[in-house]
């Protein structure tokens, strides 16, 4: 597959590769086009002579390398950066060559472009091989024509996003969108534009790796890799292991082999070459893998070579894994509704996911470091599926093995998000092309378990007034019922294909049905209250969430002191979502004490509008699970950020002090851990009354043993029963709390403590409306191994107790938060980074430790 397609160590293979990643190249604008005026005087000078730049990048990473563009991500810079993306770039190298180099003694030079961002121009020599306008896909130019003994100077061009945006409407028609710029008339990055919880930064630049690749007789230039497992005669697993192969050239006399090996298991099958050539074998007792909630990952290596009788001519390889996904989409007896779930190896699954966006507006800043790093917080949270959302990418090959290896399934959306798409040309053989070249490529990855063709688009069409809108004009469905099922089913069978998200199923049915398919709630936060995730009984959820601010170190590294409030200018920038604070306040309503609409007293702001989001998703989870076996899979919307911003994200994204990127944990992430841990315990309250709902999506039966209670904020336990139930793997049960004392006191839990699961405890009115005593506690705080334990006594009623080191050290992280405490219960924080000895204090005093319950004041505080 062109850049990974270079021979083995010895470099026995017919041909070469020249790499052009690095930082040889040239950037430079183009003083000539209308949009010059608006580049800043003091910057003019600079890029029309030109800078060094580093490939894979994009401009805006360029000037910031060189000191020419502030961050972005900073106070209000954005504002100032739009210039940007309105300009002309060129990239610039000069490769030399001399009579006896491999690319000119080839007989063939291919310039490989895995990702040109987006509207591009490649010069060599002076002279246009090519053009590309889709920054999803692979690039291929022949370059051997072009190019001689010396220098060959090659360029590439970059024309601004909108300039192109504007003559595809002028060809195919305006069509519907959300935001403010026409994203669906152009194959870029969505949420490069803006979205409701990202900034405006239009970029531009060669994203991913680019080479030379030289060769004569032919070359692999496509390879899928499909795996799949069966159980076997002696219960255990076989593998079976479909290879295509597309050879590029000539394949007289050629062969390819496939070798696969690992976790001491092979096979190896040789077949005569074609244009496309498909090898298939099978290797007896493999280890299947699984999400990490089910099993183990082991993976296998895959070797493909082709060849003749005298030279390796190119080899590939790849690491795959074996299992076999379905979707079951079963009806239902009564015919009012079906199943929507992941069905592994055998095995169905209750989803517990999250949704994913670009971890940064400026991808190639995502090192595999940083992705192996996100998918393990995933995993962290008991998260066993990442959907990748359509506004953004089909991801880089790092987030995948990271998925691989870490047992985090993948939901891939198709790059279609949020608007109506044009299916006229180009943008129907775009479309094609940059579906078969992404199915393809990622077909080795067993993590990926659902091609799904677009997110809110068939509801948007549905829902949102685009058929008065439209006029009769194009707006994607062929593409999400005809083009996309019929690739995937063509080039990769081992893989489930669903229409959309939400969607269910065949186009005559509505696509936000909760009785079929996927659906997404957003009534819920954008006009009414969390309570009403009550009101759902779903399928599978496959968006929901509640917004909530960044960390407090992210804000301190993002906004000077004077700017932190809920409603400052600079605060405003970094609030992307239309009446996101006015959401805010709204919903804290009849939950927690206000802290003010207009968030002056930031720390109270910060604290409550964190809390609320997390119990707001907490709620919505344990309802979702709550009604297992009818519904099987969540989706948080939103797992990760791009940007500091107050969002719907678990994890945020900010800078520490020398300007790395890090996510910080806010309280969401805490409370998704705890609401998908593999045993729950939830109590959910209907007509009826109230229910204790025990839920095991582990892989043992679970002998839930424990006490139901009712107790005062004092302690005291009004009433309690036994607890003493066996739930089978990935089961529920339902405990009717009849025999529960009725009462109308105000200071009073439902408190369920079982083995083997986290305690329950649910006030039995809201916390504004509670009688909560003044908290009284007792906290020391030690050194110990792996950082700073503090251990925290209560001698009152401690409600939604948390920790927050990174106000004392912007990289400190805590391992628990949100913790209920009765009078004598301990809770031990233990808290990784390094804390100076003076800050140990601080540790053990508001606002780092603070509770609901206020004001926090320490018995004793050492």
């Amino acid at each position: 597959m062109g850049i990974e397609s270079l021979g083995d160590e010895t470099g026995r293979v017919s041909g070469g590769w020249l790499d052009l990643t690095g930082s040889d190249w040239i950037l430079r604008v183009d003083p000539t086009t209308s949009a010059w005026e608006s580049v800043p005087e003091g910057l003019r000078d600079s890029l029309v002579l030109g800078i060094h730049a580093t490939v894979p990048g994009c401009v805006h990473t360029d000037l910031m390398a060189a000191d020419l563009l502030a961050d972005p991500y900073v106070g209000m810079n954005e504002a100032d950066q739009h210039w940007v993306g309105q300009q002309t770039w060129s990239y610039h190298n000069t490769l030399f060559f001399t009579g006896d180099s491999v690319e000119l003694e080839c007989d063939n030079t291919d310039l490989i472009c895995d990702g040109l961002d987006t509207i591009a121009e490649i010069r060599v020599n002076g002279r246009t091989i090519g053009t590309s306008a889709n920054m999803h896909r692979r690039n291929v130019f022949p370059m051997r024509p072009y190019i001689g003994v010396g220098a060959n100077p090659i360029e590439i061009v970059f024309s601004p996003a909108l300039e192109y945006t504007t003559k595809m409407a002028e060809l195919v028609g305006e069509r519907i969108h959300v935001e403010k710029h026409p994203f669906n008339l152009i194959r870029k990055m969505a949420c490069n534009f803006g979205w409701d919880w990202g900034p405006c930064l239009i970029t531009a630049g060669i994203w991913k790796s680019i080479g030379l690749r030289s060769w004569n007789q032919g070359r692999i230039s496509d390879v899928g890799v499909f795996a799949t497992a069966s159980e076997n005669a002696s219960g255990g697993w076989d593998g079976h292991l479909r290879v295509d192969v597309q050879i590029q050239g000539e394949t007289r006399f050629g062969a390819v082999t496939v070798r696969v090996s690992g976790n001491g298991a092979s096979g190896e099958a040789v077949v005569v070459a074609q244009d496309w050539t498909q090898v298939e074998l099978t290797i007896s007792h493999i280890e299947a893998w699984w999400p990490h909630s089910l099993g183990e990952q082991p993976l296998y290596d895959v070797e493909v070579t082709f060849h003749n009788d005298v030279v390796l001519l190119d080899r590939v390889k790849r690491r795959t894994g074996f299992r076999t996904v379905a979707l079951d989409t079963t009806p239902d007896a009564d015919s009012h509704g079906a199943r929507f779930g992941f069905v592994i190896n055998g095995v169905q699954v209750f989803a517990r996911g999250m949704d994913w966006i670009p971890d940064d507006c400026f991808p190639t800043r995502i090192t595999p470091q940083r992705y192996r790093e996100r998918v393990q917080q995933a995993k962290d949270a008991n998260v066993d599926l990442l959907r990748i959302w359509g506004g953004g990418l089909y991801e880089q090959e790092a987030f995948y093995e990271a998925c691989d290896e870490l047992g985090v399934m993948v939901w891939q959306d198709f790059a279609l998000a949020c608007a109506a798409y044009p299916e006229e040309e180009p943008f129907a053989l775009e479309f094609e092309a940059e579906a078969r070249d992404n199915v393809i490529r990622l077909s080795s990855y067993p993590s990926l378990v659902l091609w799904n063709g677009n997110n809110e688009n068939i509801w948007g069409h549905d829902d949102w007034d685009w058929e008065a809108q439209l006029q009769g004009r194009t707006w994607g469905a062929d593409y999400y019922y005809r083009l996309f099922p019929e690739i995937v089913a063509e080039l990769d069978p081992t893989r489930p294909y669903w229409p959309g998200s939400p969607s269910s199923g065949p186009a005559e049915l509505y696509s936000n049905d909760p009785n079929y398919g996927c659906i997404h709630i957003w009534d819920v936060w954008n006009a009414r209250d969390y309570t009403c995730y009550d009101d759902y009984s779903p399928r599978f959820v496959s968006e929901f969430g509640y917004q909530g601010p960044a960390t407090y170190a992210t804000w301190a590294r993002t906004l000077v002191p004077e700017d932190r409030s809920a409603t400052s200018e600079a605060m405003l920038v970094h609030q992307k979502a239309a009446g996101g604070n006015t959401k805010l306040n709204d919903g804290i309503k009849g939950h927690l004490p206000a802290p003010g609409e207009t968030g002056a007293d930031f720390d109270e702001w910060l604290f409550a509008m964190q809390v609320q989001q997390a119990r707001a998703v907490r709620y919505g989870i344990e309802r979702w699970r709550s009604l297992r076996g009818r519904c099987l899979g969540s989706i948080v919307w939103q797992f990760n950020d791009c940007w500091p911003v107050t969002s719907w994200a678990a994890l945020d994204l900010g800078t520490n002090a020398v300007g790395e990127p890090v996510a910080r944990r806010k309280p969401l992430w805490y409370a998704v851990r705890s609401a998908y841990a593999d045993r729950l315990v939830t109590l959910q309250h209907d007509d009826a009354g109230w229910r204790a709902v025990l839920v095991n999506d582990g892989t043992d039966t679970w002998a839930a043993a424990g006490t139901i209670a009712l107790r005062a904020f004092d302690g005291e336990v009004l009433w309690s029963r036994g607890l003493d139930e066996t739930l089978a793997p990935r089961s529920r049960k339902d405990l009717a709390l009849t025999d529960l004392p009725a009462t109308d006191r105000k200071d009073v839990a439902i408190v369920v403590t079982s083995e083997g699961a986290e305690r329950a405890v649910k006030l039995l009115v809201e916390d504004v409306d509670a009688s909560l005593p003044e908290a009284h506690y007792e906290a020391t705080s030690s050194r110990t191994s792996d950082g700073v334990a503090v251990a925290v006594t209560a001698r009152t009623f401690l409600r939604t107790l948390c920790l927050f080191p990174d106000r004392v050290t912007e990289d400190a992280w805590v391992d628990s938060l949100l913790v209920d405490l009765f009078p004598g219960d301990t809770h031990t924080f233990q808290i990784a980074g390094d804390i100076p000895e003076d800050a140990l204090t601080g540790l053990t005093e508001r606002p780092v430790l603070r509770s609901v319950t206020r004001p926090l004041t320490p018995s004793e505080a050492t």
